[in-house]
């Protein structure tokens, strides 16, 4: 690995390890994902010098294709998205490209994949070349790919050194339930060792979500009050303005809480939430996740309203209802919108809340953390009380403009006591050279997946952990619907009345996004 890249910024350190040689095959290469996401981000590693010279992208799809014909389309591609002084760059990623058509379930791709892969490795001087298989298809087909790689002999590596390496990124859901997820896990094992697989959400290689770790582990200040002593509470907030768009096939059998919680929700819920790891490595951090997922208090079956709210978005503001949607069922009652409070049982968190929310068809796009501090114990501004004093507030923007914000109090100008609420911002677009934009998530992770690091993926574990909190709902709102029944709110609002009570009952607000 090369640790060329290493540099100083502002009185600290950044370090950037370029990967060795290796091979990235996408499966399902003419698909949504690897056009807006994929390919723009290995681009951006080439652009970057951290895609090895030696290294290639194999695209494979069902559709017939030469490798021009593939090279052409990439070449449309990052020509909308990119100045024209990378053209040059450009060109040479292409050089880099190549496709390989055939249908996922025949024998015969992988056979014909194994032989034009050597064939790619060997024109680089890259025999025995490591390998990334990243599944950018629909979750039906995983099992499928990851079997027929295992019977070909595609996924097979050294016993002892383990290389060349072997990794497979696989997108969420990581299963449906519990059950499922089990399930799934059992299969990927008969071929796969917990080692090579990736389980990717884009969440984690967002810049502000992994500023969290940093943020609390590297800063003497926060860390001592970063517990149930000196916090009230803490808010979740992934609220996307967009309906289903066409994703209602799959977001009618899945649902808000399937798409969100499971994965997003959860994640950042962990790191803000975890133990300091022993070491900034995947093995420490995983763990302290798996430990916090372990301590939070199921729902309680009795009373499921009294802890989480779903909801469906209504016509409103212009705007179709749900069930008017294109592919959607007319009677539907899949959720749109959660709210829900959580509680962890550890000594730091005992008794602070944790609320969290996410819908679609909402006022604005924001995702956010919010962490709110108690009230100061006693007051000296007479006849101003300690209650009477705002809170001190943190908030950790993850969209739309990555960032971070502290709320305190200060003296305002004018008379001997006059305090007010003083914001000090930061954006991380403040940083960024002269037309530089933020790192795409999807860079950040493709580039550990070819270091071997997996601290931004998830383990087995902690989806296990996951759905074992959230399977007990699923099951409930199937069995017993009236028990925590589907509201209403109108497209465009703020989400749904209930979940205002929610949080309400225990005085206190929402933060405003819209």
């Amino acid at each position: 690995m090369d640790l060329s890249g290493q540099y100083r910024w502002r009185g600290g350190f950044c370090m950037e390890v370029s990967p060795i040689p290796d091979t990235v095959v996408i499966f399902g290469a003419l698909g949504d994902l690897a056009n807006r996401k994929l390919i723009p981000s290995l681009f951006s590693l080439h652009r970057r010098g951290l895609f090895h010279d030696k290294s290639a992208i194999v695209a494979c799809g069902r559709a017939p294709m030469t490798h021009g014909d593939y090279r052409e389309t990439v070449r449309k591609l990052l020509a909308e998205k990119n100045p024209p002084d990378r053209l040059a760059q450009i060109d040479s990623f292409l050089n880099k490209l190549f496709y390989h058509a055939g249908d996922y379930d025949a024998a015969d791709t992988y056979v014909r994949l194994d032989s034009a892969l050597r064939k790619i490795e060997h024109s680089l001087f890259n025999d025995n070349a490591c390998r990334i298989y990243y599944l950018s298809t629909a979750p039906t087909v995983y099992m499928t790919v990851v079997e027929h790689l295992c019977a070909a002999g595609l996924l097979a590596e050294d016993p002892v050194s383990n290389m060349p390496w072997r990794h497979v990124v696989i997108e969420k859901p990581f299963g449906r339930d519990l059950e499922s997820a089990k399930e799934l896990d059992r299969a990927l094992r008969n071929c796969l060792s917990e080692r090579q697989i990736y389980r990717i959400d884009h969440y984690l290689g967002k810049e502000t979500v992994q500023n969290i770790l940093m943020f609390r582990f590297a800063n003497l200040i926060f860390e001592p009050v970063w517990n149930r002593d000196y916090i009230d509470s803490v808010q979740i907030t992934v609220a996307e303005t967009v309906g289903v768009e066409h994703r209602a096939k799959y977001f009618e059998n899945a649902g808000l809480l399937r798409d969100m919680f499971q994965n997003h929700m959860f994640e950042m819920l962990s790191l803000v939430a975890m133990e300091m790891p022993a070491s900034f490595e995947a093995g420490s951090v995983r763990d302290e996740k798996a430990k916090l997922l372990r301590s939070i208090r199921p729902f309680d079956s009795r009373n499921p309203a009294g802890q989480i709210v779903r909801a469906q978005y209504a016509a409103g503001n212009g705007m179709n209802a749900y069930r008017a949607e294109p592919g959607v069922d007319p009677e539907s009652q899949t959720e749109t919108y959660v709210a829900a409070k959580l509680l962890i049982d550890n000594w730091r968190w005992e008794g602070v809340p944790f609320y969290l929310r996410s819908g679609k068809r909402l006022g604005a796009k924001r995702s956010e953390i919010v962490i709110t501090f108690k009230h100061i114990p006693h007051s000296i501004f007479q006849p101003v009380h300690a209650g009477d004093l705002a809170q001190n507030r943190l908030t950790l923007t993850v969209q739309p403009q990555e960032g971070l914000s502290l709320g305190i109090l200060a003296k305002k100008p004018g008379p001997k006591l006059c305090m007010g609420d003083l914001t000090m911002d930061f954006k991380y677009a403040s940083i960024l050279e002269p037309g530089e934009s933020m790192p795409e998530a999807y860079e950040r992770l493709l580039l550990d997946c070819m270091l071997g690091d997996q601290t931004l993926f998830i383990r087995s574990d902690t989806v296990e952990l996951a759905w074992g909190l959230l399977t007990p709902v699923l099951d409930l709102w199937r069995e017993r619907p009236g028990t925590c029944p589907l509201a209403f709110y109108p497209a465009g609002s703020s989400g749904p009345k209930e979940a205002d009570r929610l949080i309400q009952r225990d005085d206190r607000f929402w933060t405003e996004f819209a």
